[in-house]
C-alpha cells in the first residue's frame, strides 16, 4: 500500500515530535507553492523552526497575523489582553500597543471595535517591519516604549496594552528551544525578576493616559501581585483578572 504525501509528513513531524502533526502537515501542505518549497518548509520545521515562522503567519484572535522570521509568535494566552481591553474600549478610542511584536494585539482590537485610533511601538527593527505589513506603517514607530510617540497622545490614551517581555533573564535557558532560539531575547528577557519592562510601562502610563484611560499588562500569576504593586506604585488603581481556560493572568490599572 502506497503511502500518501501527508501520512509520510506526519510520520516525519511526529517523529521530530510535533505533538500536533496531523495539523502542523495539513497547514504546510496548503502552504506550499510547489515541492521544492515543501521540502524547504519541512526541513525548517524539523529543525526546531516554529511552525509560525514556517508558514509565515501566526493564527491569533481569528485573524492571520503576518509573522517573519526572528519575530515574536504570538501566544494563544494573549488572547485573553485582547479581551480584557476590548471590553474597556469604545467606538473611536486611542489605543496604544507597547511591546507590539507583529502588532497582533492591536489589530485583534481594531478587528472588534470600531475605528480605534490605535498606534504601537517596538524597539526591535525586525518586529517593526512585521508590524507595517499587519497594520498602517505610518502609525507603527520604533523605539524604546513611550520614546517614539507622538507627543499629541499625551494624556489622551483610553486603553495601553503592552505583553512585554516578563520571562526572568536566567529562566529563559529553560524556555523551549523553539522561543529561546528562534525569537528575540528583547521579546522575553524581564530582567532579573522578570518585571523589569513592566515596571518601566508602568512608571510612564500616567503621562500618556486620559481621565479614567486604562493600562493593561500580561503577566504570569506567580508575578500578579509583583505586577499589581508596579501599577500603584505609578499611581494606578489596579485589579488581576485570570483566565483558567487560557492559563491567563492580566492585571489591569486605571487612572483616577
Amino acid at each position: 500500500m502506497s503511502v500518501s504525501v501527508e501520512d509520510a509528513l506526519v510520520h516525519e513531524l511526529r517523529s521530530a515530535g510535533c505533538v500536533f502533526a496531523e495539523d502542523e502537515a495539513r497547514l504546510i501542505l496548503a502552504a506550499a507553492s510547489d515541492r521544492t518549497n515543501l521540502v524547504s518548509m519541512v526541513q525548517r520545521r524539523v529543525s526546531g523552526v516554529p511552525l509560525e515562522h514556517v508558514l509565515g503567519w501566526a493564527e491569533f484572535c481569528g485573524l492571520r497575523i503576518a509573522v517573519d522570521a526572528e519575530v515574536f509568535v504570538p501566544r494563544r494566552r494573549t488572547e485573553f489582553l485582547v479581551d480584557r481591553a476590548a471590553a474597556l474600549m469604545r467606538e473611536g478610542a486611542v489605543v496604544v500597543d507597547l511591546c507590539c511584536g507583529s502588532g497582533a494585539v492591536g489589530i485583534a482590537l481594531a478587528a472588534l471595535i470600531d475605528s480605534p485610533e490605535l498606534y504601537a511601538v517596538d524597539i526591535d527593527p525586525a518586529a517593526v517591519r512585521c508590524a507595517r505589513r499587519n497594520m498602517p506603517a505610518e502609525r507603527v514607530f520604533e523605539g524604546d516604549l513611550y520614546d517614539p510617540l507622538p507627543a499629541s497622545l499625551r494624556g489622551q490614551v483610553h486603553v495601553l496594552v503592552a505583553n512585554a517581555p516578563y520571562v526572568p533573564t536566567e529562566a529563559i535557558r529553560l524556555m523551549p528551544p523553539e522561543a529561546r532560539l528562534h525569537e528575540p531575547r528583547v521579546s522575553l528577557d524581564g530582567g532579573a525578576d522578570g518585571l523589569h519592562i513592566q515596571r518601566r510601562v508602568a512608571a510612564g502610563a500616567q503621562h500618556w493616559l486620559g481621565p479614567g484611560g486604562h493600562l493593561l499588562i500580561e503577566t504570569s500569576e506567580s508575578q500578579a501581585t509583583r505586577t499589581v504593586q508596579a501599577f500603584t506604585d505609578a499611581g494606578l488603581s489596579a485589579r488581576v483578572e485570570s483566565s483558567a481556560e487560557l492559563g491567563a493572568t492580566v492585571v489591569v490599572g486605571t487612572r483616577s
